[in-house]
């Protein structure tokens, strides 16, 4: 038998059907083709986070029975998966099953499996989302909290009763968006409903693809709300990069472009980095921050291959300011250490 040492060939091998989903700075769907240029080390990971790939794979044999691993694999300098790890798990999997990996698994097999190195656990509101997108994508129904999350936002419900809504609920309104009238329930749920869901409302859309008109309300609702909220609905806006430019601007503006802001933007609205000005305003409040901070921060973003030439290009940037070239100085200090 050829030797298997990718998870593409084990899942194939092994009779199922599989999907894979991106658990890092954003919860999104990997296609098999991508997933599979990833895995023979040909296509850098697309949104690496702290050096590392995280996502889910959802596989699934005949019998209609799902299974789920959360891993976290590290990557090299170029993005690309570390082989030694990715081969280590891959070996992890087949002693667990045996020498036939087309086997049926068995729960005590899937035990085994369920707690080793490379496992994860992810955030609640990325769970949520990513139960949400699955239930959908598998054509499965919503789950049992989706009846009254509708029924809160469609305003049927008292809006003192927030704290009954559930998280998975709110997930399921929003990764099915475009079904029924939910978006528009959804933009009406920013002028109605208690601020507690409209946080968690903007903890599900960052990860999702939304509507410039959405995006319009939500800049607006950032505009208004107080200090403490802001920054959530700044990360709804994270798959419209036009608006994540606007509020960028508008918090460096309001000199509020602090640690807090900066994490947020690499962790969700990195796209907007692309943009010149921003990446500019980006920088430069980076470089405020302590050396550690900036270092970190910068090997972070640095590593997304979307933004990473604009940002290489920056470190011989001549017409930098005073303050990055320092920062940046002090980051080859350590990297040549």
């Amino acid at each position: 038998m050829t030797e298997i040492t990718t998870l593409t060939q084990f899942l194939t091998t092994a009779n199922t059907q599989f999907e894979i989903y991106d658990l890092g700075r954003r919860v999104q769907h990997i296609d098999r083709i991508t997933f599979s240029q990833i895995e023979q080390l040909t296509t850098p990971y697309p949104s690496p986070i702290q050096g590392h790939a995280q996502f889910a794979v959802v596989f699934w044999d005949a019998s209609e029975q799902h299974y789920i691993w959360f891993l976290k694999l590290p990557l090299d300098e170029r993005g690309l998966l570390s082989p030694a790890p990715r081969t280590q798990f891959i070996r992890m999997v087949l002693e667990a099953l045996g020498s036939d990996p087309s086997q049926p698994m068995s729960e005590a097999q899937q035990d085994r499996l369920a707690n080793h190195p490379f496992a994860f656990k992810p955030a609640a509101e990325k769970l949520a989302l990513f139960n949400a997108l699955v239930r959908k994508q598998l054509g499965k129904a919503a789950s049992p909290q989706y009846e009254f999350a509708y029924q809160y936002l469609s305003g049927q419900l008292e809006s003192n009763r927030w704290q009954d809504v559930g998280l998975q609920g709110i997930a399921d309104i929003c990764a099915r968006a475009d079904e029924l009238d939910h978006n528009a329930h959804i933009e009406h749920a920013f002028d109605n409903c208690a601020i507690e869901v409209q946080i968690a409302l903007c903890q599900q859309l960052e990860h999702l693809s939304i509507s410039p008109e959405l995006a319009e309300r939500l800049l607006e609702k950032l505009y208004a709300a107080p200090s403490e909220h802001k920054l959530y609905f700044m990360r709804a806006l994270a798959s419209q990069p036009q608006y994540s430019k606007k509020a960028i601007q508008y918090l460096a503006q309001i000199n509020t472009l602090d640690i807090e802001a900066l994490i947020t933007i690499a962790g969700r609205n990195w796209t907007a980095l692309k943009d010149d000005q921003t990446r500019t305003l980006y920088l430069d409040a980076l470089a405020k921050q302590n050396q550690h901070f900036f270092n970190q921060i910068f090997a972070d973003i640095v590593a997304i291959p979307a933004i990473r030439t604009e940002l290489l290009i920056e470190l011989r940037n001549p017409n930098r300011s005073a303050a990055l070239s320092t920062a940046i100085g002090g980051l080859f200090k350590v990297t040549k250490a």
